[in-house]
């Protein structure tokens, strides 16, 4: 059986070959990245970033605490004060999704009854954010990111 040589051209074909491999791969990885995850937290980030230090500094005024938790088919907030007394809000607005995409993104009808915020909502196992914005009886707006684990 005669053996065959290896000679320049074959060589530059594994190369071209292997490399496109690696840079079609990195480019497939790269699109699914921007695709699912846009990246945006703010629409302004110069005009968010004048306002940001009053409004930690009136949030931190109010002391409130927010805790998340899920149970069969069901979403609650604990919102309290300083006291841990359960707080009712003049409005509750919340986004619920995965961390590393929007495509599972909801929002949920969260309902006050009389101790926590309750919605109907069905989660899969795993890492979830609520992406929350709460109004005081004051006027202040709560903004606040509440991680939220649910097991499987």
């Amino acid at each position: 059986m005669a053996q065959r040589e290896f000679t320049g051209w074959h060589a530059a074909a594994v190369f071209i070959g292997a490399f496109g491999v690696i840079i079609g791969v990195n480019l497939v990885l790269a699109f699914s990245a921007v695709e699912t995850f846009p990246g945006l937290e703010t629409k302004n980030s110069y005009v968010e970033s004048q306002l940001f230090d009053r409004q930690r500094r009136a949030q931190e005024a109010l002391g409130w605490s927010i805790y998340a938790s899920a149970r069969e088919g069901e979403v609650q907030l604990d919102i309290t004060d300083k006291e841990g007394k359960p707080v009712e809000v003049t409005k509750l607005h919340a986004v619920l999704g995965r961390a590393t995409h929007v495509r599972d993104d909801v929002e949920p009808d969260f309902v006050f009854n009389g101790n926590a915020y309750v919605a109907p909502v069905h989660l899969g196992p795993g890492n979830w954010n609520i992406r929350m914005t709460a109004r005081a009886a004051n006027g202040v707006e709560f903004r606040q990111r509440v991680i939220l684990h649910v097991r499987g």
